[in-house]
């Protein structure tokens, strides 16, 4: 079995790629860093180090590595054989890895099994979005005979992978938790075997209370952590009032969760609170500058702040932590961050009504739009 992974980074290397190869796939990473590719090319393998309770070292072996921007027609030649493709580069990204899946679905073998296509980002329905893109990128009768050679199955993903100290070189430090949920409706009876994901047959509520509870509470914690100058997240927790913002923006999003998903309260309440163990974790390097970066992608429509918020406050359910949060966030200020310098100009340069609009894609009619106008305006005088 073959499995393509776009992304060596830090979460394709010590989690997708991971349980692909502990699910016994020859695993061919992709990617546009040249410096990586050679590094990972360059050693028969490479450690994940698990830490926290029941840490311990990985290894992953047989896997080789191709540089997608130098030789796109190697990459197509892999993809027309493999069983897999995933992904781990950033929704953004998608639009960049779909014309190669195109190209090699359309050299494929038609007496292959579909190739199973899972994007596993940190958005909604990103393979959708990853399919959509592919479609896009070939003509309509194209599209037509190109269907049948491939499966594509939204998935949930959930590890934290914080930032790596350089002289890692390849190796990854992750935490134990982790939890791969793929939708297994499209498969039918032909499920990919990947002993470590969890096939379910309604992905939806999986995706939901993984962004908005993970990535909800990881970005409070960071953006409540810069506004009190504390740099590492597992310091955050530790400190009270962040960890109390951070506590009742969960409470909010639980709210949301059990009514629209019948999620049961108490497991819901359990698993925040492992979250909250999770990002106290002392043994993950990570910090609120990392976890906050790109503000505007994340104070976007569908993400991890608005999403929940604006979902609540058209149930009339108390939101006010999550509001309090995206104040917060505007506060966010990291000169290597290109999104936070561009948020510092939209801040300057647009009125209050303009920005929400333009960054949440909420239209003024909406129940939340006038309480942003409002945080927006203290943030902007």
């Amino acid at each position: 079995m073959k499995a393509v992974h776009f992304g060596a980074g830090n979460i394709g290397r010590g989690f997708v790629g991971l349980l692909l190869h502990d699910a016994g796939y020859e695993v061919v990473f992709a990617d546009v860093n040249a410096e990586l590719i050679d590094a990972l090319n360059a050693s028969p393998s490479y450690e994940v180090h698990e830490v926290g309770d029941g840490g311990g070292v990985r290894t992953v072996t047989g896997y080789r590595a191709v540089n997608s921007a130098t030789s796109e027609n190697e990459l197509i030649a892999e993809i027309q054989t493999a069983d897999v493709v995933t992904t781990a580069v950033g929704p953004n990204i998608l639009r960049f890895v779909a014309p190669v899946i195109a190209r090699a679905l359309a050299l494929r073998d038609s007496g292959l099994a579909p190739l199973a296509v899972m994007a596993c980002e940190n958005a909604i329905n990103a393979t959708d979005l990853l399919k959509t893109e592919v479609q896009a990128s070939v003509g309509p009768d194209e599209w037509d005979a190109l269907t049948a050679r491939a499966v594509f199955a939204n998935t949930a993903v959930d590890r934290i992978v914080p930032g790596q100290d350089p002289a890692a070189g390849i190796d990854v430090t992750v935490e134990t938790f982790y939890e791969w949920v793929i939708e297994s409706t499209p498969f039918g009876d032909a499920r990919p075997e990947i002993p470590g994901a969890t096939f379910v047959d309604a992905l939806g509520p999986y995706i939901e209370r993984k962004l908005f509870t993970v990535n909800t509470g990881h970005a409070t914690a960071a953006y409540y952590g810069f506004a009190a100058g504390i740099d590492k997240i597992s310091d955050v927790l530790q400190n009270t009032e962040a960890t109390d913002a951070v506590r009742h923006v969960l409470e909010e999003t639980s709210s949301l969760l059990v009514a629209k998903h019948g999620i049961d309260a108490e497991v819901q309440r359990a698993y925040r609170e492992k979250i909250l163990t999770r990002f106290a974790n002392p043994h993950l390097p990570d910090t609120v500058q990392r976890v906050g970066r790109q503000p505007l992608r994340k104070l976007s429509r569908d993400e991890r702040f608005i999403g929940p918020a604006a979902q609540l406050a058209e149930r009339g359910l108390g939101h006010a932590a999550l509001v309090d949060a995206m104040g917060k966030a505007l506060q966010f200020d990291v000169a290597d961050d290109e999104q936070s310098t561009e948020m510092r100009a939209m801040l300057a340069d647009l009125s209050p009504t303009e920005f929400v609009e333009r960054v949440t894609g909420l239209a003024p009619e909406h129940p939340l739009f006038e309480e942003l106008v409002t945080v927006v305006s203290a943030r902007s005088n």
